[in-house]
């Protein structure tokens, strides 16, 4: 074998000081960091941290591409998701069609890029909607209190298909009491029944999600705390109509009682306080209306002539002379 011309070595080790010189376009850009994919309810959100910063004051696009089970990758043709320089991609599709079924396994990745240069992808963990969404608590809740009883209405957290169904659990109690859960309920629209009438109970919902020939998914996200008083039923009303007068009765009945048994005891300080103010006399109160008049006058004046007047007193025998009479006859 012949043996390299010169030049042409000099060529060669040329060439190849140039290529290890110029790195590889894919590592000249710093990837995105820390990627988070956030499922709630409908909502379908990935956001990361930016690249670190460098020298280059050339802006920064990033690019999100999605794959299925079978490991082609497509590029997100959304507005807010290709050649982005936001750090966030909205996934959540408008309408009953969305951008990724929710009961299909999705993977993503995300890369930086500044022109011609582009970072290396940042892959995800796959995610399935249904398996890994945070369900939020029942929409559009309203109560109505009833005989003993609270009617709950309610619409479901989001809409959901293939399979996928909901059930609901209300928690309620009594305010200052134990807390209380009934349910699984099936329906949207639920009685609380059994409750005490005219108390006041605070409750909040909460939504499962259920997967077809699979475990119920985590607990969901609890309502907000809202308290009402329930009203009486029939029978408890009539109670209320018979042992309200019956016990007003009974109380005057019992005052009744008691204010004679003291009446009795305290007898002669009751007539004390209760009797007659001393009247003054007429004359004194002639005298005290003049004065100048002599009060042995006003009281001659006044005193009646038939009660202390006699026209003659005569004696016409008395026992002792009598006697003297009969001692003395000869």
């Amino acid at each position: 074998m012949r043996p390299l011309p010169l030049w042409l070595l000099s060529l060669l080790l040329c060439g190849l000081g140039a290529a290890a010189s110029s790195p590889d376009s894919s590592s000249q850009l710093s990837a995105p960091q820390n990627p988070k994919l956030h499922l709630y309810n409908d909502e379908q959100t990935l956001t990361w941290e930016p690249s670190p910063s460098s020298d280059d004051t050339r802006p920064v696009v990033y690019q999100v591409e999605y794959s299925y089970i079978d490991g082609s990758w497509y590029r997100l043709l959304r507005p807010n998701c290709t050649d982005i320089t936001e750090t966030k991609c909205d996934l959540t599709g408008g309408g009953r069609l969305k951008i990724f079924p929710h009961s299909f396994k999705v993977f993503l990745r995300v890369r930086a890029k500044r022109e011609n240069l582009t970072s290396e992808w940042v892959r995800l963990e796959p995610f399935q909607h249904y398996e890994n969404v945070t369900v939020g608590p029942p929409k559009n809740i309203s109560v109505t209190p009833g005989k003993g009883s609270l009617i709950i209405h309610f619409s479901p957290p989001f809409d959901v298909f293939h399979g996928a169904t909901f059930q609901y659990l209300v928690h309620y109690w009594e305010k200052s009491g134990t807390r209380q859960v009934e349910g699984p309920f099936k329906s949207n629209s639920i009685v609380l029944g059994n409750l005490k009438p005219f108390r006041v109970y605070c409750l909040q919902t909460e939504a499962q999600l259920i997967l077809k020939n699979k475990n119920i998914q985590p607990h969901g996200l609890l309502s907000n705390v809202s308290c009402h008083e329930t009203t009486a039923d029939a029978s408890t009303r009539l109670q209320q109509v018979t042992l309200i007068p019956l016990g007003i009765f009974t109380l005057l009945l019992v005052l009744t009682g008691a204010c004679f048994i003291l009446f009795l005891k305290y007898q002669s300080r009751v007539k004390y306080w209760f009797q007659a103010p001393p009247n003054i006399p007429e004359q004194i109160k002639e005298y005290l209306k003049d004065p100048d008049q002599f009060i042995l006058e006003a009281l001659d004046k006044d005193s009646s002539p038939k009660e202390d007047s006699w026209d003659s007193v005569s004696i016409i025998s008395s026992p002792e002379k009598e006697r003297d009479d009969v001692l003395h006859t000869p």
